[in-house]
């Protein structure tokens, strides 16, 4: 009977144990293990509420600060497109020396210094000093390089979205980290109680086995068990220490030995509310995917801007001057260039269909994510019904096992209980102990995780 009865408390401590090992490993492998070498070391014990957890998230975490980088990739990208419509200035300046006839006759000619005496077959040395400026404009381009704009504008939009895809995710592992710790803590608070509870009934055990009533075996099975408890209790700080070190890893800031603080009756954890509707028509990355369907289509038009002719005009002002000479002059030059693409053996063609399956591919892409966060959500709310079921049920079951322990116990004081049903009644209390906080974390927990799934911040601002 004692043997059933240790390896039943071991099963319910260990089951419980699991949930927080899970839970841990949800947010433990989303942090890259570099931010240890990038982030100055933390090494200040601090009382952390929610809202500064989140703060400190956002500002250092390696995932918020990649998509804030992407944001100005493609803010620079955008204007690199937008470039393509204005003037270009260019500045040049060369020095040369030739006998060449025809280099060394144009030389002669800019620098004004032609005379009919000239050998034109054998001019001599002639050097050349010039300096060029000119500036191009294209007038027309067959809509690429506004089709390109609106592109590059589209594709930072979607960076944007992104960002904010990123940071509502961290938030939401924010959120479960630091709720995390706080399951730990109920974890080896229920733990500390169920040894605190051994030790007196293994004290009232000696004295009742001292006086002859109680046999040695009963009171060996009571302190084999206040001994497996210690156990117990040793493994819920090792896993209250991995969930403050999984938090600190989610605020992107190097892991420290001091223990991490909570704020109790945190008000921040009252800011995690329902929302008032299920439509996923705000999730950032389903914006993200519309935003670069637009930028697909306009890529399309640039593509097929290729079949139209492309305008542009150009000037420009130069300087020679040579001292073989010892004469200068100016010259200018303007004009308009038309470009038509007649033939260029299939290639725009190849680059429009091109264009046009990269753009139904991303539809189907969009078509995908929509199911997927559709789904997503679905699991989303059956989960925090299940959260709210369990809170219920545990409950109840933590209310009567702290009642059947309480009369247990006294009725193990009166001589009136087995020592093996006391070892049964105080394990079902530690679960169920451990049972209630954690379904009460989950709760909260699976609420965030809804509004994230249909695209609210985890946390009301």
């Amino acid at each position: 009977m004692y043997t059933i009865c240790r390896n039943h408390s071991q099963t319910l401590f260990g089951s419980a144990i699991g949930n927080l090992r899970r839970n841990l490993k949800r947010t433990r492998g989303a942090i890259p293990w570099l931010a240890l070498l990038v982030f100055p070391f933390y090494g200040h014990a601090e009382v952390w509420n929610l809202k500064a957890a989140i703060d400190t998230a956002v500002a250092n975490n390696p995932d918020a600060l990649a998509a804030l980088k992407r944001i100005e990739g493609a803010e620079a990208s955008l204007e690199r497109a937008s470039s393509m419509g204005k003037p270009q200035v260019y500045l040049k300046g060369s020095y040369l020396q030739t006998d060449s006839p025809m280099m060394a006759f144009g030389s002669i000619l800019n620098q004004r210094a032609f005379d009919f005496d000239l050998n034109f077959n054998n001019p001599g040395t002639i050097d050349n000093f010039n300096t060029t400026a000119m500036v191009g404009i294209p007038l027309y381009t067959g809509g690429r390089v506004s089709s390109g704009k609106r592109a590059a504008v589209a594709g930072v939009t979607a960076a944007e979205f992104d960002e904010v895809a990123a940071r509502h995710q961290l938030i939401a592992q924010t959120v479960r980290s630091y709720l995390n710790i706080r399951k730990a803590i109920e974890a080896v608070s229920a733990v500390e109680a169920g040894v605190k509870a051994y030790t007196s009934a293994t004290k009232n055990a000696r004295l009742r086995y001292e006086a002859g009533q109680m046999l040695k075996a009963d009171l060996l099975s009571l302190e084999v068990q206040l001994a497996q408890t210690k156990e117990q209790l040793v493994e819920a700080k090792h896993f209250q220490t991995l969930a403050e070190r999984n938090f600190i890893y989610v605020l992107g800031l190097p892991a420290d030995k001091e223990t991490v603080l909570l704020t109790e009756n945190d008000p921040d954890i009252e800011l995690i509310v329902e929302p008032e509707s299920l439509s996923y028509l705000a999730r950032p990355e389903l914006k993200a995917l519309m935003e670069r369907e637009k930028a697909a289509m306009e890529m399309k038009d640039v593509a097929r801007g290729g079949r139209q002719p492309s305008v542009s005009g150009f000037a420009s002002v130069q300087y020679d001057h040579g001292w073989q000479t010892n004469k200068s002059g100016e010259s200018w030059l303007a004009g308009v260039a038309v470009d038509l693409n007649v033939f260029d053996g299939g290639k725009t063609t190849s680059q429009i269909k091109q264009a046009e399956a990269q753009l139904a591919e991303l539809r189907e892409y969009i078509r995908k994510a929509e199911l997927g966060i559709g789904l997503e959500v679905e699991k989303a709310r059956l989960a925090l019904i299940l959260a709210r079921d369990r809170v219920s049920v545990t409950g109840l079951a933590m209310q009567q096992a702290e009642e059947s322990a309480a009369l247990s116990r006294a009725r193990f004081e009166q001589g009136a209980l087995l020592t093996t049903e006391l070892i049964g009644v105080e394990s079902r209390l530690i679960e169920a102990r451990m049972r209630r906080a954690v379904a009460l974390a989950d709760e909260v927990i699976a609420i965030a995780e809804l509004r994230r799934a249909v695209g609210f911040m985890p946390i009301q601002h």
